[in-house]
């Protein structure tokens, strides 16, 4: 039998008992399994795969409802909402059964983004006393494993882990330290649902649809080179090759002298595969999880869109993937994000990205958590993220969830104007009065027509600043903190930074 013929019965028979292995018997998305958190008080979708036609009836509970499966062999029933509460079972029957254990009820959260929501709560500070206090069953975490792809994707690829002093290590930091935050205040069960993937920029994780129909993107696909997302090329291959061999000799001389390996070099292919094209990630790692209710998400993101041609693009693309998120999970859910922290970051824009994220508070049911305090000069991932969540926290635990906390943002500017030789900007969000952390503001300048920009003197007035330099007569604008790693130092009362901001709209 030639070889091509033997090839193709192999993909035929591995095609039809993968449909076997969908339509024979009740399947589920990944997210469905023991150790589950579905999300509290809202009407809650189960969905999965059956044989067409085929009636599944779904308990938990006191609760029991029936669907039928559609010709594709898909089915949903939608739960009634539900009080919080402690370990029960989920159990979904058709021609097979299917047994969730361990589910609890209670506050379910998305987070999303590059490198700094992946980052773990080993990889933060102080591992060994976060370690010690991880005793928490409550505490769940669904870690989406499934890769970037082509297509939108159904059953995904994960499992949720019980946070004990075992597993918090693996646990995305940012969701845990905000989740516990949570779980604190509320004293509900909280579910953290973790898909983000280092160093990927935000166009992955929307769908690519939805952005080549965007006004706002269309200059961004004609400026972005073809070869962004394109095969390794053969030089690339082949220098990778080259690196790998050389490689394999110091690894084997260093294992002979019990040494440390050197690093592995990269695979451009599979960085390529990881990162996905337009589009890829949210196909990969965010259409599976549609339409599992939660309570809201949170992004940290931003880092690879920071390269001085991407980063204009920011503030549509940002309000793209929150608008779009939320149309097909069929509800306006809460979203945060963590403004991009002070960083020294040569040859990036920072500025320009933290400005969207500002921008992007005009959304409703938005918020911000800002971290231009908390950064790493040379660390591009800092390791407070206890800080991160917090912050992030407060948030929610103020306008999400109405609980009584100091403040739910750090100061925001809502105005300008011009009094003679002087420009005041009012803030919202002052909470207790401003508070310059060390006595006299920083972080201030100021420019005329000409737009050169001075250094300014700067004083607190209440819930205002007052800005001038003997340089600028008649100032038009001011920008704070307008640097990739400022030195500025403006708080509110309950100790929470301000945003970086600019009054102009120039590019000098």
């Amino acid at each position: 039998m030639p070889s091509s013929l033997v090839r193709f019965c192999l993909f035929m028979f591995f095609l039809l008992a993968s449909k076997k292995a969908v339509l024979g018997g009740i399947t589920m998305p990944a997210i469905f399994s023991d150790h589950m958190v579905l999300q509290c008080n809202m009407e809650t979708p189960v969905w999965g795969w059956a044989e067409p036609g085929e009636t599944v009836t779904v308990s938990i509970d006191q609760q029991s409802k029936q669907a039928r499966a559609n010709a594709d062999g898909k089915w949903m029933v939608r739960l009634e909402p539900m009080a919080s509460g402690a370990s029960t079972t989920l159990t979904i029957r058709g021609t097979n059964e299917v047994v969730i254990r361990d589910v609890v009820v209670g506050e379910v959260w998305l987070g999303s983004g590059q490198s700094n929501m992946a980052m773990t709560v080993k990889a933060s500070n102080n591992f060994g006393q976060e370690q010690s206090v991880a005793d928490l069953p409550m505490i769940r975490m669904f870690k989406e494993e499934s890769a970037a792809s082509n297509e939108e994707q159904q059953i995904g690829k994960g499992k949720w882990l019980v946070c004990t002093p075992d597993s918090v290590g693996g646990f995305s930091a940012t969701l845990f330290f905000f989740g516990r935050e949570i779980h604190k205040s509320l004293k509900a069960p909280v579910g953290l649902i973790n898909s983000s993937v280092g160093g990927t920029p935000i166009e992955s994780w929307i769908a690519a649809d939805v952005q080549r129909h965007s006004k706002s993107l269309q200059a961004f696909f004609e400026e972005q080179s073809p070869a962004a997302n394109a095969p390794p090329t053969e030089s690339e291959t082949k220098k990778y090759e080259q690196d790998l061999a050389k490689w394999a000799e110091a690894a084997k001389k260093a294992r002979a002298e019990n040494q440390k390996l050197p690093r592995k070099p990269t695979d451009p292919k599979e960085v390529r595969n990881r990162k996905g094209n337009v589009g890829g990630l949210f196909n990969g790692k965010i259409a599976p999880l549609i339409p599992y209710t939660m309570r809201g998400a949170l992004w940290y993101q931003g880092e690879a869109n920071s390269f001085p041609a991407k980063a204009p693009f920011y503030e549509h693309q940002l309000p793209l993937l929150i608008q779009d998120w939320r149309s097909r999970w069929g509800y306006d859910f809460p979203f945060a994000w963590a403004q991009l922290p002070n960083f020294e970051g040569e040859g990036r824009d920072w500025p320009t990205i933290r400005e969207a994220m500002l921008k992007s508070l005009s959304i409703p049911k938005t918020g911000m958590g800002i971290n231009i305090d908390i950064g790493d000069k040379k660390d591009i991932h800092p390791k407070n993220k206890q800080e991160v969540g917090r912050r992030l926290s407060l948030w929610a635990l103020g306008t999400v969830y109405g609980q009584p906390v100091a403040a739910t943002s750090g100061p925001l500017p809502l105005e300008q104007k011009i009094r003679g030789n002087e420009v005041v900007i009012s803030f919202q969000h002052a909470n207790g009065g401003l508070v310059a952390s060390d006595g006299t503001v920083k972080g201030f300048l100021i420019a005329g027509e000409n737009m050169e920009w001075k250094s300014a003197s700067a004083r607190i007035d209440g819930d205002t600043v007052i800005v001038s330099s003997s340089e600028v007569m008649n100032p038009i604008a001011v920008r704070y903190a307008w640097e990739n790693f400022p030195d500025c130092n403006l708080y509110n009362g309950a100790g929470l930074p301000a945003s970086p901001f600019r009054t102009d709209k120039s590019n000098k």
